[in-house]
């Protein structure tokens, strides 16, 4: 309870990011099972609690902690049985993605995980999953074929499309909007790449008209194999580099080698490959290898704020936007990415479905409390300068609460009420912090 002995503790230990909202919940429950669950929801319904759901508090602005009422965090319902013949794993919430990953590996088997280490399935599944190979595979949330939730009634309820399948629909990405509790996912997983390889290259800020105008041209031509991925940042320690730079890194989920190597070749056709700074064409590399590269740029410990916004707009267009992104960049580990995505428009059976054809995103990363407004705020100002090209928002990097924003299409927002309407009817779960009907 506030108030109480380990309650700021356990408040400021919900929140991965060291820039904790000033938020206070009335009770924080740490369940250890269902049956916590189940107690947590029946027994808060009489006081009329509202409820947020935590699993591995990796939200960037910890949407779950919401003043008062009841914070439930199930980071420690992390069970994993994985039946290898039927090819289906059934996780809790608390699972780490990276962890699943790599144990999945082990045996031959895939899944989309997320792209940071640390980050528990509950959350990334829920918003929708951009991970490993998703443009392959769908968004994470597409292999999810089943849920176990407990309702805003404290009724344990297994969803699939042929069961509670409203329910079912609404949590394949509707992130922190769910109104349920899910305990249990169960996923359809994949056979394993046979290998994992990659291109780097490395450029000079002064050549950003000319990278991000062919990069931009050539995205619909890159094989749904290869992720296009381009970070920009002020300078880049790590590798001794003390100029802005743009860091050209793509994995490529391929059947061999040579086809690895075939796909990643268009990312060598830049016309100023010749000034790269590094040139690596093709490397053989695993996920263990990406995961330290990403978490490079995410150390623990830091204050974060993030923004992002999708766009179908021409790198003409999108220029000026991604000039003064540079011009008014924090020092690193702050740095903004774009990446190349393939839109679907067979996604009819869940929430999630607004996407498009290329993702901007922005992290502000920093020590320093002096420098939280400043640093704060950089992501979201830049964002907003740029909304008239784009046409919505993911939620994997949502500051719906400073900006809200489009982040699914009308038809799903109106069911989606709909269907809350009938499960959540006291509007007992937190919604989004904001949202654009």
């Amino acid at each position: 309870m506030r108030g109480s002995d380990g309650y700021e503790e356990a408040r400021r230990a919900a929140v991965w990011n060291g820039l904790v909202p000033n938020r206070f919940p009335d009770l924080i429950v740490q369940a250890e099972s269902v049956e916590d669950v189940v107690a947590a929801v029946r027994d808060t319904k009489p006081d009329g609690y509202r409820i947020g759901v935590r699993s591995g508090g990796h939200s960037w602005t910890a949407s779950y902690l919401r003043d008062v009422g009841l914070l439930l965090d199930v980071s420690r319902i992390d069970h994993c049985a994985v039946d290898t013949e039927r090819m289906v794993a059934v996780v809790g919430p608390g699972k780490v993605g990276s962890v699943l990953a790599a144990e999945l590996d082990k045996q031959g088997l895939f899944f989309p995980a997320g792209h940071c280490e640390g980050l528990c399935v509950g959350g990334y599944l829920l918003q929708g999953g951009y991970g490993w190979n998703s443009r392959v595979v769908g968004p994470a949330c597409e292999s999810v074929i089943g849920i176990d939730v407990v309702t805003a009634d404290g009724e344990q309820l297994y969803c699939d499309s042929e069961n509670n399948a409203d329910l079912y629909w609404a949590a394949r990405g509707s992130g922190p909007g769910f109104f349920a509790v899910v305990t249990g996912f169960h996923l359809q997983l994949h056979p394993r790449p046979p290998v994992c390889g990659s291109c780097l290259y490395i450029y000079p800020i002064e050549l950003a008209d000319e990278v991000f105008t062919w990069a931009r041209s050539i995205s619909p031509q890159i094989d749904d194999s290869v992720e296009l991925q381009i970070i920009t940042s002020r300078n880049l320690p790590a590798l001794g580099l003390d100029h802005p730079s743009m860091v050209v890194a793509s994995p490529a989920f391929a059947e061999s080698e040579e086809a690895a190597a075939e796909a990643l070749a268009i990312l060598g056709t830049c016309p100023v490959v010749d000034q790269a700074i590094i040139k690596v064409p093709y490397a053989t590399t695993d996920l263990a290898g990406w995961y330290g590269a990403i978490m490079s740029n995410y150390p623990s410990g830091h204050r974060y704020a993030a923004d992002n916004m999708w766009t179908s707009a021409s790198a003409e267009e999108l220029l000026p936007g991604i000039h003064q992104i540079v011009e008014t960049m924090p020092a690193p580990p702050s740095h903004f990415l774009m990446f190349n995505w393939s839109p679907s428009a067979a996604r009819e059976d869940l929430f999630y479905g607004l996407e498009d054809e290329i993702n901007l995103a922005l992290y502000s990363v920093w020590e320093d409390p002096a420098d939280d407004e400043r640093c704060s705020d950089w992501p979201r100002s830049n964002m907003a300068a740029m909304a008239h090209l784009s046409s919505g928002v993911g939620l994997a990097d949502e500051n719906l609460g400073r900006r809200p924003a489009k982040f699914a299409t009308e038809e799903n927002m109106a069911r989606f009420d709909r269907v809350r309407a009938e499960y959540d009817p006291d509007g007992r779960f937190h919604s989004w912090m904001g949202r654009v009907s």
